[in-house]
Order: structure tokens, then C-alpha cells, then sequence
């Protein structure tokens, strides 16, 4: 079982990660605003369920890493650390997204689900940010790689499905405050690379 230190250090991260407006937020929020509460938490719904499958996708090829060769693991792990200081200084040199201001035509809960996990599935950097961040969580005395792995996937997914909920919820408000107060989406940009780069170094650093 995971161990409590790693457990509570892993949960604030991710509180982190999800309760920073990102991609999937505004997605969520420009959802909500145009089509009313329903439509927005189906949104994170669907968003949900496809990190579902990138965890699903990374537990099985991280397990069969780390069962067959140590040096293979220590190679995802410092490409993972690679790749997460990647995305922390492309979010902080990126402009501010715009995704919330944007109109939207308005759609029903079924079909905004559908599309947020077609749009979640099929985006490659977030199955790359599993391959990523999952692994240097895992310590080999706390039992059983695949388990540790899919609890550590369905906290975060559980976690960012609270996030889109209450982000939904709070659309209109949230909305308004983002669309007047542009410097607030500039610097989550740079919050959120900040921690990427903090948690890239962290892996990197980190002894097996």
C-alpha cells in the first residue's frame, strides 16, 4: 500500500495541477457558459473518462517497464522528468489562452460528454504527462507496481472530476473574472509551469 507521506505529497500536486485553470478547465467553463451548468459537467465528465483510459493505457505499459528491467524504469522516469520541465517552460512562455472568452454553439450533456473524452483520448500530451508524472510516485516496498499505479490514476482523475465540477458550477462568475481580468489566465500559465518544472526536477533528483 502507498505509503501515507507519498500519498498526501501526490494529492497536493495534483490539487495543484487541477485546481489551476488549464486546457480542460476553460474547455469546462466555455462549456457551462454557453450551455448552462449541465452541458459544463458533462464536459468534465467526459474529460474524466478519458484520463481514465490514458491511466488504464499507462498502467499496463509502465508495469510491464518496471517487472522487466529497473534501467528501462530509470529511463522513463528521468524522460519523464525531461518531459515534464518541457511542458512547465512552454506553459510559461505561452501567451494566455483565450478558450474562455470564445463563443460556443450551444449543444446537449450527451453530445459535450462524447466530445470531451474523443478530445481527451486523442490528445497525445496528456498520455505522455501520465507516462510522466505516474511513475515517480511508485516505491517498489509498497506493494504490487499496477496497483499502486491505478490508485494513484483514479485519485487524480477523481480529483480533477471535483475540479471541472466546481469550476462548471462556477462558470458564469469565474467566466466574467477571467474575461476582465486577462493578467489572472497570463500568470496561471506560469504558476502551472512552475510546478511542472519543480515536479521534473523532483523526479530527476529522486533515487530509486
Amino acid at each position: 500500500m502507498i505509503d501515507h507521506t507519498t500519498l498526501i505529497t501526490y494529492v497536493l500536486i495534483v490539487l495543484g495541477f487541477v485546481f489551476i485553470p488549464g486546457p480542460a478547465t476553460l474547455l469546462t467553463m466555455a462549456r457551462a457558459a454557453s450551455s448552462g451548468t449541465k452541458v459544463g459537467i458533462a464536459t468534465g465528465a467526459g474529460i474524466a473518462a478519458g484520463d481514465l483510459v490514458h491511466t488504464a493505457m499507462a498502467i499496463v505499459g509502465l508495469s510491464a517497464i518496471i517487472a522487466t528491467s529497473a534501467f528501462l524504469f530509470s529511463i522513463v522516469k528521468y524522460a519523464g522528468a525531461g518531459f515534464l520541465i518541457y511542458l512547465g517552460i512552454r506553459a510559461m512562455l505561452e501567451k494566455a489562452p483565450s478558450g474562455i472568452s470564445a463563443r460556443t454553439s450551444a449543444i446537449t450533456a450527451v453530445q459535450a460528454f462524447r466530445q470531451a473524452i474523443a478530445t481527451e483520448v486523442l490528445n497525445p500530451k496528456t498520455a505522455l504527462f501520465f507516462l510522466a508524472f505516474l511513475p515517480q510516485f511508485v516505491r517498489p516496498n509498497n506493494g504490487p507496481v499496477m496497483l499502486q499505479l491505478a490508485i494513484l490514476g483514479i485519485i487524480f482523475v477523481l480529483l480533477g472530476l471535483v475540479s471541472t465540477v466546481v469550476f462548471a458550477v462556477g462558470a458564469g462568475r469565474l467566466g466574467n473574472l477571467l474575461r476582465h481580468h486577462p493578467a489572472i489566465v497570463r500568470w496561471q500559465g506560469k504558476v502551472v509551469g512552475a510546478v511542472y518544472c519543480a515536479v521534473g526536477v523532483r523526479l530527476a533528483l529522486q533515487e530509486r
